[in-house]
């Protein structure tokens, strides 16, 4: 299900077969970090790459400066010529994660502006220009819409497809690239590098687009209610990466493995039995989420969150995570700030709302309902002591077994 387009499927099957084919996916730096909606298309030129093919990873630092229309009314903020470059190179350095740079389909990294800062007004008009034609250009989807729109679409967007186009064309010449992948919503971007080349080089040559994804309901995948789901572990932490995907629906979660993740159909498989027999135990929804979060994060920090899932839920040694994780791991918890040497566990309880009164706060303690990092307190009038302080000067009390919230002590 992840091809949802192709300008001739029977001719690319074709070139693949007698591949390897060099092909590219393009990146436009918008902001400093790549996010869920282009893992689809990270994980697809991967795939390629697996098959033998070869793979060039575009970052627009040219179209980056421009932005292409999208489908809200308004027009993309411009952005200085010193933003985009940070953001090129933060790009960069997350696809490289991706894809393979050594072996006989070694990748390469690209960047439009090489290309585009080297052609003049004219040159773009006479040698690029004049293969357009205004009514087909019109015609694309996004911009017919942001035409009819009250804000309109002004000239800088509207190019924004020609300078697409001519990258495709460079990237023709300058290393054999005869296919472009991406996600359907750039198909009328894509087939018009496929119409210039044939123009100008005589050239037929291929695009493939994946689809949207979206879950169950219909609704767009890749959101949460902090907004989009980043790959840079400072935008989002990999903690909270591997929660949103350990909450993915059970409908979702076998579409998604085969999505987002490398598994062997077997193992895929193997799960869907999971999820249809043993839907409380969550082993599909585990099994993406750590796949996924290794993929983008890395062993070693998926080891972390998985520590801190284990410390928090599941009993494990809370004293052994870092401030950065356990920060990570505790954010959206309830918390409340409290004396060392002076509040004691009773008033904690009431300060986070857990308990009405002292009175009910020392009954709970006496009855062996709360617990401060996970040890049991047996005190009903204990007092919060130095050695209750975790890293970063918390500590996490739980009353009964699914309330849990931090202390914040000084």
């Amino acid at each position: 299900g992840l091809i949802f387009q192709t300008t001739d499927e029977e001719a690319l099957v074709k070139a693949f077969e007698e591949g390897p084919v060099s092909y590219y996916t393009g990146y436009d730096p918008t902001a400093d970090s790549l996010h869920l909606g282009h893992l689809v298309a990270i994980l697809t030129s991967r795939r390629l790459q697996l098959a033998g093919h070869k793979p060039y990873a575009l970052v627009g630092g040219a179209t980056g400066l421009i932005g292409d229309p999208s489908f809200k009314d308004a027009e993309r903020s411009l952005q200085t010529k010193e933003t985009v470059e940070g953001w090129v190179e933060k790009i960069q350095g997350q696809l490289s994660r991706f894809l393979d740079f050594e072996g006989p389909a070694a990748a390469t990294m690209v960047n439009n502006l090489d290309w585009t800062q080297e052609m003049s007004a004219i040159d773009l008009l006479r040698t690029i220009g004049k293969y357009f034609r205004v009514g087909t250009m019109l015609n694309k989807d996004i911009v017919a819409r942001r035409i009819a729109s009250d804000e309109g679409i002004s000239y800088t967007e509207f190019s924004y497809q020609v300078l697409q186009a001519n990258d495709f064309l460079e990237l023709y010449r300058r290393h054999g690239c005869t296919l472009e992948t991406g996600g359907n919503d750039q198909w009328g971007n894509m087939v018009g590098g496929v119409d210039l080349i044939r123009k100008v080089e005589g050239v037929d040559t291929h695009v493939m687009t994946t689809p949207i994804i979206t879950k169950a309901d219909g609704t767009k995948f890749g959101k949460s209610e902090g907004g989009a789901i980043w790959l840079d572990p400072e935008m989002m932490t990999p903690y909270a990466f591997y929660q949103f995907w350990l909450q993915v629906a059970d409908d979702d979660v076998v579409r998604f493995l085969k999505i987002f993740t490398f598994k062997s159909r077997e193992e895929i498989e193997a799960l869907a039995v999971e999820v249809a027999e043993r839907p409380h135990q969550r082993a599909a929804q585990k099994a993406l989420a750590a796949s996924v979060t290794e993929l983008v994060h890395g062993s070693e920090q998926l080891q972390r969150v998985l520590a801190a899932t284990d410390a928090l839920w599941g009993g494990g040694e809370i004293r052994d995570l870092d401030e950065a994780t356990l920060a990570a791991a505790t954010a959206d918890l309830p918390r409340a700030s409290v004396t060392i040497g002076e509040s004691t566990v009773a008033d904690a309880l009431v300060a986070l709302g857990f308990e009405k009164g002292k009175t009910a706060a020392r009954r709970t303690i006496s009855s062996g309902g709360a617990s401060i990092n996970n040890v049991k307190v047996e005190d009903a009038e204990a007092v919060l002591r130095d050695e209750d302080v975790l890293a970063g000067g918390l500590a996490l009390i739980r009353k009964g077994r699914k309330n849990l919230a931090v202390l914040e002590l000084s």
